[in-house]
């Protein structure tokens, strides 16, 4: 989550929308492209591979960094809304997707927001509706369920998958769910997310699972129907499907064999839905979240208790493994596979270990503030930073290193970094900075921080030159003992809410990648990491791209691994003598590198400082593009 948090900040970037600019906003300064949309713009994001996506009131823009032109403007949908919008984590796809009444009138389109080629649209693919449609990675592939054109009438009206190759855009294979014509009374629809293995892919129907050959032809069906994901072993021998209840209250799990024969007696039940899935040696970790009932009163102590279960099943029986299931009070946010154990943080706060048998091994729970930002290894153990409190705990134990947690007040901000060099972790909270020693775990407070203009500190970062504190108007240096280098500070052109602002996008965008399905996210992200350098961290984050192909794959992850060389600056907005612009600052010196006027006094703008361009908009239908890496 972390991770997450960091790539979203600088991804989202400074993404401030200050007010709307009018059709007569006064003229900025010569940019270094400008951009006519052709129509009214609705909404920009700069991606994950510094394309600029555009929506407008004729459709759907790309803008390429550097690049004279449009990348690309798709307007066979009209007006596209921000709701129908996806954007896939850690690949150059956008996919659009406009349903009609009871989603008869569903139509998609993906976009390779890096190339600006249209891949696929329901139309140019003779779709006249699709019901499910879903891009799988690193395999590059597209699934398509619906109703397709063409072949005669029975084949219209009877339900159809395709597989479509993404990096060329052209169908794989296609198979019907039944034979056209074949009369039934039997509803067959797709389900949920198919699973691409090595050598088949699974459907999950409304009548139970199909697999297919990669040409198309069946292999096996069962009868486990209403299936929403699934996922196997590394082998692929085993496969687990998932399947809501009716009501939403449980989820039901299915072990199947290679042939798609149920593998237990019976299926096993969890209450609430499957956050987390580990196929481990010692059998299967499932977290399950259960929701707020939402009744009040007496109704309330009757309905199950907010929380997340963890269960531990034998992936040989299914049986439940655990006389005695540990206890949570809260949401798990942090869950980690260990030698000897589970180690898991609580949303609500509170830290604990259970080994894979069953049996606690803290002498008693940890408790922390709420809200656990971070859990990584050290050299002393495990250390933890909350909106609260931090501390280093001992991870056999569970006992705390540091004599008393670094206590401070419920901080709207808290952020930490590792000077590798003087051995200390790093903490601003509360207008103060902590320096802790990470083999002796002694701390101090190493300076009080006054930043201007009613600010907190925002960031931490470790400098060649110092430690580097930031805010959205301020920028402070400090030497190793605490002693302010210098302090820059630029005044808001209006009321600043910035901080506000900045964790309301972050929060969102950070929330919506992490309720993406489970089986899509990073498959370590349940290995518990050292704690590392902010550079380092902007160094990993196009690791999960890594497995993929493809051109526009490429020059994403040539994007990201360039990062960590370009973090050498800060944008600021502010009142200039010719207007409101933006200021490029050196964070080693603090020193003014480059101004832009924007002149508007509310200016619609976002910075991508990953690869250092300014993109305003001029007015209702043009983007200015500035280079800030001159």
């Amino acid at each position: 989550m972390k991770t997450l948090l960091i790539q979203m900040k600088s991804l989202v970037t400074v993404a401030l929308i200050f007010g709307v600019t009018s059709l007569y906003a006064q003229k900025a300064e010569t940019p270094d492209q400008s951009y006519d949309l052709g129509a009214k713009i609705n909404e920009m994001t700069i991606t994950e591979g510094g394309t600029v996506v555009v929506a407008t009131n004729d459709g759907l823009v790309g803008i390429k960094p550097g690049q004279d032109g449009l990348l690309f403007n798709f307007t066979d949908y009209g007006r596209v809304k921000p709701e129908e919008l996806t954007f896939i984590p850690q690949a150059p796809y956008v996919m659009v997707g406009q349903t009609g009444f009871a989603n008869l009138s569903s139509k998609k389109a993906v976009i390779d927001y890096m190339s600006g080629k249209i891949l696929f649209t329901t139309e140019s693919k003779g779709w006249k509706n699709v019901m499910t449609c879903n891009i799988i990675m690193p395999e590059n592939k597209l699934i398509v369920s619906g109703f397709q054109k063409g072949g005669g009438k029975a084949e219209s009206v009877t339900p159809k998958v395709a597989v479509y190759d993404l990096v060329t855009g052209n169908e794989d294979y296609a198979f019907f769910l039944i034979k056209p014509g074949k009369v039934s009374m039997k509803y067959f629809a797709v389900t949920g997310r198919p699973l691409l293995l090595n050598d088949k892919l699974l459907i999950p129907t409304s009548q139970g699972v199909i697999a297919k050959s990669k040409s198309g032809e069946t292999l096996w069906e069962n009868k486990i129907k209403n299936v929403n994901w699934m996922t196997s072993d590394a082998s692929e021998k085993d496969i687990y499907a998932f399947a809501a209840t009716a009501n939403g209250k449980n989820t039901r799990i299915y072990k199947l064999n290679s042939n798609g024969s149920e593998a237990w007696s019976e299926e096993r039940k969890v209450k609430g839905s499957v956050s987390n899935f580990q196929i481990l040696p010692q059998g299967l970790a499932v977290v399950s979240d259960v929701a707020d009932s939402g009744k009040k009163g007496l109704a309330k102590l009757a309905a199950s208790r907010a929380e997340s279960k963890i269960t531990m099943f034998s992936a040989s029986t299914g049986e439940d493994l655990w006389e005695k299931a540990p206890k949570t009070k809260g949401y798990v946010q942090h869950f980690y596979i260990m030698d000897d154990g589970i180690l898991f943080g609580i949303k609500e706060g509170g830290i604990n270990k259970i080994s894979y048998d069953g049996q606690t091994l803290f002498k008693k729970p940890l408790k922390t503030g709420e809200n656990i930002l971070t859990m990584a290894q050290t050299s002393q153990g495990l250390i933890y930073i909350t909106s609260e409190d931090a501390n280093i705990v001992n991870l056999k134990t569970g006992d705390q290193v540091w004599k008393k947690p670094l206590k401070f007040k419920r901080a709207d901000v808290v952020s930490s970094d590792l000077d590798k060099t003087h051995n200390n972790f790093l903490i601003s909270a509360d207008d103060k900075l902590f320096a802790i020693n990470a083999d002796s775990g002694d701390y101090k407070l190493l300076a009080e921080l006054d930043f201007d203009g009613k600010e907190d500190p925002t960031s931490v970062e470790v400098r060649d030159n110092g430690i580097l504190l930031t805010s959205s108007q301020n920028m402070m240096m400090l030497d190793w003992d605490g002693e302010t280098q210098w302090h820059e500070y630029y005044r808001a052109p209006g009321k600043s809410a910035f901080g506000a602002i900045l964790a309301g996008v972050t929060a969102v965008a950070t929330a919506a990648v992490a309720s993406s399905a489970y089986q899509v996210a990073n498959q370590n992200r349940n290995m518990l990491g050292n704690y590392t350098t902010t550079g380092q961290r902007y160094a990993n984050l196009g690791n999960g791209m890594a497995a993929a192909t493809g051109a526009s794959v490429a020059e994403m992850l040539k994007r990201f691994k360039a990062t960590a060389a370009t973090q050498n600056s800060q944008f600021v907005l502010t009142k200039l003598d010719d207007g409101v612009g933006l200021v490029k600052l050196n964070k080693d010196s603090g020193s003014k590198e480059k101004e832009i006027i924007l002149k508007d006094k509310k200016p619609d703008y976002q910075v991508d400082e990953f690869g250092g361009y300014l993109y305003y908009k001029a007015n209702d239908r043009t983007i200015y593009a500035y280079n800030l890496n001159n």
